[in-house]
């Protein structure tokens, strides 16, 4: 009872939470998405009957202002702020209420009811008000009146009255600032508490004891300098500052959505955002490298190699693949880039164009659609019944192709032998000679033919080449246009491994490269099959290899002509269990002959063993690695305008290009034989374009200081703030340009300047000044507290328990597991977690990740119970709380008193006060029993992990 009463005072003590800084109103990023997401619908779907511009109010209800929705009509109102399962608008486009279902022509997609129910969860953000045509517009703002537009200008430092205390130019910006307001800065912080800082805000990890201790002893007058540059240094620089980059990539592992398909190879675009950060890659080229890397020239197959996988950028965002209007999906693909790039790199929500001139900003609908162009001309998606993103195979180094050329040697051996065997044999049965037809009954396994196979475009039947399965086979026409695929749909009875054959028949007229997709319980594969070539098995079958199935009919095989050189053939598909692959195949017109001869029979019984041989060399074969990435189509396509964002509804064609309200002295020319990602890179780096240095250098103030420069990170717009420091931001953006895009540079800079190594409280005689003249610390006259992010606060308690991995980069996910199976219980750092759009970590889930379904610079930073809650009974925290009590104990040497000190170092980069200490050391007093003593230390760590000095820096 003693343990567990002093236990409950400790808990006390360190369960107290601080409320987090201020943090501003959202309403910013609110109107964004109503504009992107939510406007259009009404416009197109609802605005007809339920408008005063319309002069219809069906069911006494207006849609066309936010008071008109609160309002509601004859059956109440049409929204609960917060609440979408107790809206009628939300229940009526569900289609949930007999009575009352919208639009009455038909239901709206699933991703449209969801961005609904999104918009009343946040509050309903709509800057319509009462009276006014909902639709209307009185088109674009002037660029001449937005600050943002303007050119960077050079600016000198200002002078300040205390000339002596800043140490950069940033000082002065500040201070002068600081002193027209009549306020001073605060006082500097300790340097325990300016190491954890920046330690956290480099490279996302705690200070060691010995770190902490040698910068403290360390009297040179450059001793943080040496800091600063050993973290930039550091190899987890780039995991933390990379991670800033993924969350405007909207980087995810799977593609979210329904059938949430896994993007096997997104890792591959995490690492090389991680390498960049780390090699320091000038900002302008990395840039570029994303945009239009595949049409950069590369000087070595690892600079291809990058360039390719850079692209993926373009490739993450969640995407619908099963959607069935393909020009839909592919508008809503271009669309979803073009916000993407228009966010991170510009702070500019371009995507709000796509129906209408944007209501706020200064971007007609036709630039929209000029670059909507440029990304119609790139090849994204492959289109087949499931659409796919684009893959590339990788360049490999002279040594993997040497092992690929040596394996495909020996296959070819094989197959050598496997066909004169199969001759050999032949010669002892006449009727296998003959070709038969094969009778689908005498096949293991579940088999498909071809005339229970789902077909799109035309294909014609035929038996002119009697080799084949059940009743005939189909081949496709090519003088149709289009591409035409065949998908073979199986009812899998029992969950488990089955081998996939597909069944053709061979010509010199057939496609050498058909691109045959297995959908798959894990996930999916494309596999390209030589119809020229005979198949291996039997001289009918190719396997594809095997896969794991759950039982239904979700799954599929299917092929596609796309852009295939020949003929394809679709016959038929077997599914073979593993219980009874070694079953072989038999024509059911093959009857006992009179015996074959020793050489005969020694050819038939050497079938079975090649074939398997073979099965093995090609299941075993090294892989060219792949990467999702784009490329240019053949043919270049402008766009034309959707009128109302309807892709049914064509305007005129608008020719590629970019912002024509940003005009630059050197405007790139888009090439007619090129899609335009290469010049808009060009347009986008432009050391005279007014936003995209300004936006870099302001976000790299935020993830330092907690707030940027603009507040609004993703908007510098008019629906954004302005600039609390025009004059400062002006001033970085040209020294990051100047200086060959330095991100490492810029940051050095700002860490270095006296601002960044305030303290961030107060001290008691200026405290009441301060808050009543800059209550949220707009002016920087001290650090501001702050909450660390998901992953510092699991990498902090991993570094606690001893038990952090620090291997950087390569694939997390385990291969054959399906999203809903992933694990997230890795000791590697949490950036290298898996991140899937319909299935997140916990702690991601209860301390802010960033939602991966859009670009996104600046985080939630939310207290609510759960977070407590989490520390207090989430079974990661238990383990890792185990973990450092264990590694605490393994020192014997060490009094309790010792021992607190070390778990408050390790946990706070500071010592325990004496009322800490004493209460510590009484409760771990109590314990008598080893065992007793690990589970009072274990609680104990998970008291300090539990509180807010663990997570908030100061």
């Amino acid at each position: 009872m003693h343990l567990i009463r002093n236990l409950s005072q400790f808990s006390a003590l360190m369960g107290i939470l601080l409320l987090p800084p201020t943090a501003f109103a959202a309403d910013a990023e609110g109107i964004a998405f109503f504009e992107k997401k939510i406007r259009p619908v009404l416009d197109q779907h609802c605005l007809s009957c339920h408008s005063q511009a319309a002069n219809k109010q069906k069911g006494g209800l207006y849609l066309d202002s936010r008071e008109a929705i609160l309002t509601g009509g004859d059956s109440g109102p049409s929204a609960v702020v917060g609440k979408p399962d107790e809206s009628l608008i939300v229940q009526a486009i569900r289609y949930t209420i007999d009575e009352i279902q919208m639009p009455p022509k038909g239901k709206l997609p699933p991703e449209v009811v969801k961005d609904f129910e999104k918009w009343v969860s946040i509050g309903l953000p709509d800057p319509r008000k009462p009276g006014k045509a909902a639709g209307g517009s009185s088109g674009p703002i002037s660029a001449s009146k937005l600050w943002s537009f303007q050119p960077v200008k050079s600016v000198t430092p200002p002078k300040p009255q205390l000339a002596d205390w800043g140490w950069s130019p940033i000082d002065a910006f500040i201070l002068a600032q600081l002193e027209a307001k009549g306020l001073k800065p605060n006082r500097d912080a300790d340097r325990a508490v300016l190491l954890r800082r920046v330690t956290f805000d480099l490279i996302g990890m705690a200070p060691t004891p010995e770190e902490i201790d040698a910068f403290e002893k360390d009297s040179r007058p450059d001793a943080f300098e040496r800091v600063v540059d050993r973290l930039l240094a550091s190899p987890h620089f780039g995991e933390r500052w990379g991670r800033h980059w993924l969350d405007l990539a909207r980087f995810a592992e799977s593609s979210g959505g329904g059938r949430s398909l896994l993007l096997k190879d997104a890792w591959r675009y995490r690492d090389y955002v991680i390498d960049r950060f780390n090699r320091d890659i000038p900002y302008d080229q990395f840039l570029t490298e994303q945009i239009a890397g595949d049409l950069m020239p590369s000087a070595t197959p690892e600079e291809r190699r990058d360039r390719l996988i850079a692209t993926g950028f373009l490739l993450l965002g969640p995407t619908n693949y099963e959607r069935q209007d393909k020009t839909a999906l592919e508008m809503d693909v271009i669309d979803e880039q073009i916000d993407t790039i228009g966010k991170a790199v510009m702070g500019m929500t371009i995507g709000c164009a796509r129906c209408h001139d944007h209501k706020f900003d200064p971007i007609p609908t036709r630039d929209y659609y000029a670059l909507a162009g440029i990304m119609r001309s790139t090849h994204t998606l492959i289109h087949e019944n499931v659409s796919k993103w684009v893959e590339r195979p990788l360049p490999v180094s002279a040594e993997l192709q040497a092992k690929i050329d040596a394996h495909q040697g020996k296959i070819r051996a094989v197959q050598d032998q496997l066909k004169a065997a199969r001759a050999l044999a032949g010669k002892g049965n006449s009727k296998a000679a003959e070709r038969k037809p094969m009778a689908i009954a005498s096949l293991p396994g579940i088999v498909v033919d071809d005339a229970q196979a789902k077909k799109i475009g035309s294909w014609k039947p035929s038996t002119f080449s009697n080799h084949f399965v059940g009743a005939g086979y189909l081949y496709d026409d090519r003088g149709s246009p289009g591409v035409k695929t065949v998908t073979f749909v199986p009812n899998i009875p029992k969950t488990g491994n089955y081998e996939v054959r597909l069944a053709f028949v061979p010509s010199t007229n057939r496609a050498k490269k058909v691109p045959v997709r297995v959908f798959h319980a894990d996930g999916d594969v494309t596999i390209p099959v030589d119809m020229r070539q005979t198949p291996p098995i039997e001289e009918r079958f190719v396997s594809l290899g095997t896969f794991r199935f759950e039982a239904g009919d979700q799954w599929f095989v299917m092929l596609s002509s796309q852009d295939t050189d020949g003929h394809v053939i679709a016959d038929a598909v077997l599914f073979i269990p593993e219980s009874e692959q070694a079953k072989p195949t038999a024509s059911a017109t093959d009857k006992p002959g009179a015996g074959p001869n020793a050489s005969v029979a020694t050819a038939q019984a050497s079938i079975p063993k090649l074939e398997a041989e073979l099965k093995k060399l090609q299941a075993d074969a090294p892989t060219v690695p792949t990467a999702m990435a784009v490329q240019e189509l053949p043919k270049m396509q402008d766009c034309y305008i959707c009128i109302r964002g309807n892709h049914h509804n064509r305007g005129p064609i608008v020719p590629r290009g970019f912002l024509s309200t940003i005009s630059l002295q050197k405007q790139p020319k888009i090439p007619s034989d090129q899609s335009g990602r290469l010049a808009l890179a060009e347009w986008l780096t432009r050391p005279e374009h007014p936003l995209t240095g300004r936006v870099m250098v302001n976000r790299i103030w935020q993830h330092l200081f907690g707030v940027g420069i603009v507040r609004t990170v993703d908007l510098f717009g008019t629906t954004g703030e302005l600039p609390s420091h025009p004059e400062l931001l002006d001033y970085l953006a040209k020294r990051f340009v100047d200086h060959n895009w330095s991100t490492k540079q810029m940051i050095r800079e700002i860490v270095l300047s006296r601002t960044y190594q305030l303290d961030s409280t107060w001290t008691d005689a200026q405290k009441p000044q301060a808050l009543a003249v800059d209550p949220e610390n707009r002016l920087f006259g001290r650090a501001n507290r702050r909450r660390l992010e998901a992953e510092p606060i699991r990498d902090a308690m991993l570094q606690v328990a001893g038990e952090i991995e620090l291997t950087i980069g390569g694939p997390l996910m385990k291969k054959g597991v399906s999203e809903r199976d992933t694990q997230f219980d890795s000791k590697r750092r949490s950036v290298y977690l898996p991140v899937l759009r319909n299935r997140m970590p916990d702690l991601y889930e209860v301390f802010d990740f960033a939602d991966p379904n859009s670009s996104l610079g600046r985080r939630n930073v939310s207290t609510v119970a759960t977070q407590a809650l989490y520390f207090m009974n989430h079974p990661e925290v238990h383990q890792f709380s185990v973990a450092a009590s264990k590694r605490l104990l393994a020192f014997p040497e060490l009094s309790d008193l010792q021992r607190i000190d070390l778990a408050y170092r390790w946990c706070y980069s500071r010592l325990p006060r004496s009322s800490e200490r004493e209460l510590i050391a009484a409760f771990v007093g109590s314990a008598n029993s080893q065992s007793e003593r690990e589970h009072a230390w274990a609680q104990v760590f998970q008291s300090l992990f539990s509180s807010i000095d663990f997570r908030y820096i100061r």
